[in-house]
């Protein structure tokens, strides 16, 4: 009798084992998600106000008076001139993206940078100038005036300008078609953009003065460049 209950017991427990399912055991709770550096900073863009395309002072009267101007009133510039200054510089004057400076085959090696230091409106900082939309993208936080004078030996009117037109090449869009040879039309490009800025600088009653004397890396570095990007010259405009 005590065989034949031990027995019914023990077909009793492997009867509820067979029954039963085991508990899944507990998923681990995984870390919080920790957004890279490149998926959390959003690049900040700001519209810029539209061009004016005609003006009371001639081209003539631009010419004539146009002056290299390397000191300048501690008076910021409006959005509106900034934007001015930019579309002569590198904007679009046609609905297929032509611009207003000529380039060797349309390939546009220049990218435009301002060094904001007092502009109404615009906090302190390096934007980059995109031609398509008018629009500027900040790449650099903070006043920055200071340090590219540092790059530019020291000079004076990078340092006490409202802003700091710079002007970068990426080589390999012209070479990449004209070899060696796309280097002299990057540099010729260049000239035109520059020139273009002056003389709107001029028509606004505002001082410019071209500056080619600087570090390289020291300006590159200033601005957060990429590496396939040499800068080129600084124009620093202000008010006279």
């Amino acid at each position: 009798m005590r065989i034949v209950c031990l027995l019914f017991a023990a077909l009793m427990v492997v009867t509820s084992m067979a029954c039963s399912k085991p508990e899944p055991a507990p998923s681990p709770i995984p870390p919080p998600a920790t957004p890279s550096p490149a998926a959390s900073a959003q690049p900040v863009t700001i519209d810029l106000p539209e061009p004016k395309h005609d003006s009371a002072v001639s081209l003539e009267q631009s010419l004539l008076q146009r002056r290299s101007v390397r000191e300048y009133k501690d008076e910021p510039l409006t959005l509106q001139e900034v934007s001015q200054l930019l579309w002569a510089a590198q904007g679009f004057n046609d609905p297929g993206g032509l611009r207003t400076a000529p380039s060797a085959g349309a390939l546009y090696p220049l990218e435009t940078y301002l060094v904001a230091g007092n502009v109404q409106g615009l906090a302190p900082g390096v934007y980059r100038y995109l031609p398509r939309g008018h629009k500027l993208e900040r790449v650099v936080e903070g006043d920055k005036r200071h340090a590219l004078a540092g790059a530019a030996l020291g000079q004076s009117p990078v340092s006490k300008a409202a802003v700091d037109v710079v002007f970068t090449a990426v080589y390999s869009r012209t070479t990449g078609r004209y070899g060696e040879r796309g280097v002299r039309y990057v540099h010729m490009e260049v000239g035109h953009a520059g020139q273009n800025l002056c003389l709107q600088a001029t028509a606004l009653g505002l001082g410019a003065v071209p500056v080619g004397a600087f570090f390289d890396e020291m300006v590159a570095k200033t601005l957060n460049l990429p590496q396939n990007e040499q800068p080129l010259y600084i124009i620093p405009v202000g008010r006279k």
